[in-house]
């Protein structure tokens, strides 16, 4: 049993709280010098067999999301509600005898001034609450005073919003949900495996004096297929939109066009391909034309292949590839007007126009990081500057007071604001042999 206990007080104490950060603190240095999330041939082409089989096996290469690393982060949030629930009786009692002190005891720490004439104007400039009657140890008349008991909370508050941050974002890292989507503006696309559909309304994009992008902006509409329910907003670099519950990110960009297949001179099928997609001609499915890359200003360098000299539709070009049941029957690029024949199939490029990916992520737990981010401050907050005092006074047998106070925090600063408040208020103005502490 007194084994059980030790483990107890020792899983909730600050040594092992220490032990935790420093070994956390070295997970995250370690995994900062892997790069995260690439395959095993990727390490191995880097490093070589024998670290790619460590970095796999030790799950490196997605640390964060790796059973030791959240091992850690679960015996961190095991001593963080430990030592709430071992400091919690404690602190009740504490709390309790800030506001109702039995038989009102002096004790170390505490100032005292003697021969205070009216103690209620001297707790009335230490912004005190208006003092309640009491009576001492002896029988003799006293007034008690107590303001800001909740800043011993403080440090308690704190490790109780830490603790649901680290939940919260732990169990939102362990069951999020991430999507990517492009299109372009008319377009609509499913979200993955759910029941919302993605409209494309508008896409721009603003640019400096220089002709760089400065802003890419994406109007989007979300339809829920399942109640018929629409949300609609814009999102941009860095500010993103919510709609039912998935946050929605302006990600990247790039080319798409209209690809359009005729049959013996007749039209057969036309959509817009965005750069990287492929169309299987509809009546021939195993012929398939696949657009690579789009140039707008194109240009072909010997020795450096081809590239866009700039931004502008100068020269476009339209570099694709065509397979047929899976074989490469050829790759070239197509410029504006030129056609591309393939038996009694003619293929062409038009209309180049920018896409946009829209990167989704559903995360449940996101209101209880966000409640842990709100109480870790309001811990911070009554830890730092909420100041628990307390002050009462004693009749004395002449009629005039002696009047004592006591701060847990900033005592040093309590005491002489106690002192300079107290000082117009007793027989012996400016004789300090009354006061003390």
């Amino acid at each position: 049993m007194n084994t059980l206990k030790k483990i107890w007080k020792f899983t909730g104490s600050m040594r092992f709280a220490i032990a935790l950060l420093v070994l956390l603190a070295a997970a995250c240095a370690v995994a900062s010098l892997v790069t995260q999330n690439q395959s095993y041939a990727w390490y191995a082409e880097r490093y070589s067999e024998r670290t790619a089989a460590l970095i796999v096996a030790l799950h490196l290469d997605d640390a964060f999301h790796s059973w030791w690393f959240m091992l850690i982060g679960g015996f961190l949030c095991l001593n963080l509600m430990l030592c709430n629930v071992l400091r919690l009786p404690g602190l009740i009692r504490r709390t309790r005898a800030e506001g109702c002190p039995d038989g009102l005891p002096k004790g170390d720490g505490d100032v005292t001034v003697d021969a205070i004439r009216d103690p209620a104007a001297v707790l009335a400039r230490l912004g005190m609450p208006k003092p309640a009657p009491r009576t001492a140890e002896d029988g003799s008349p006293a007034l008690f005073s107590a303001r800001h008991r909740a800043g011993l909370w403080g440090a308690w508050v704190c490790h109780l919003g830490i603790l649901l941050l680290i939940l919260g974002f732990g169990l939102g890292q362990m069951t999020q949900r991430q999507y990517a989507v492009y299109g372009v503006p008319g377009q609509s696309r499913a979200i993955g495996d759910t029941t919302r559909i993605l409209t494309f309304d508008d896409f721009t994009i603003d640019l400096r004096e220089d002709g760089a992008a400065a802003q890419y902006t994406a109007a989007i509409t979300v339809r829920d297929a399942a109640t018929g329910q629409e949300q609609s907003a814009e999102v941009s670099v860095n500010h993103p939109a919510t709609l039912f519950g998935m946050r929605f990110y302006q990600n990247s960009t790039g080319w798409a066009a209209k690809l359009r297949v005729t049959e013996n001179g007749q039209p057969l099928q036309e959509e817009v391909v965005c750069a990287g997609e492929y169309l299987s001609v509809a009546d021939k499915p195993d012929l398939v034309v696949f657009l690579n890359a789009f140039y707008p200003d194109y240009a072909l360098e010997s020795g450096v292949g081809p590239y866009s000299a700039s931004n502008e539709l100068n020269n476009p070009a339209y570099l694709y590839s065509v397979y047929y049941q899976g074989q490469l029957l050829g790759m070239n690029a197509l410029l504006a007007g030129e056609e591309l024949t393939i038996d009694e199939y003619t293929v062409t490029f038009s209309d180049p126009q920018s896409y946009t990916l829209i990167q989704i992520k559903q995360d449940d737990f996101t209101p209880l990081a966000l409640a842990g981010g709100i109480v870790t401050m309001l811990g911070l907050l009554l830890a730092l500057y909420v100041q628990p005092a307390r002050a009462w006074a004693v009749q004395r047998q002449d009629g005039l007071w002696t009047l004592h106070g006591a701060s847990r925090k900033g005592g040093a600063l309590f005491r002489e604001r106690f002192l300079r408040a107290a000082g117009a208020n007793t027989d012996n103005q400016g004789d300090d042999e009354n006061a003390s502490g």
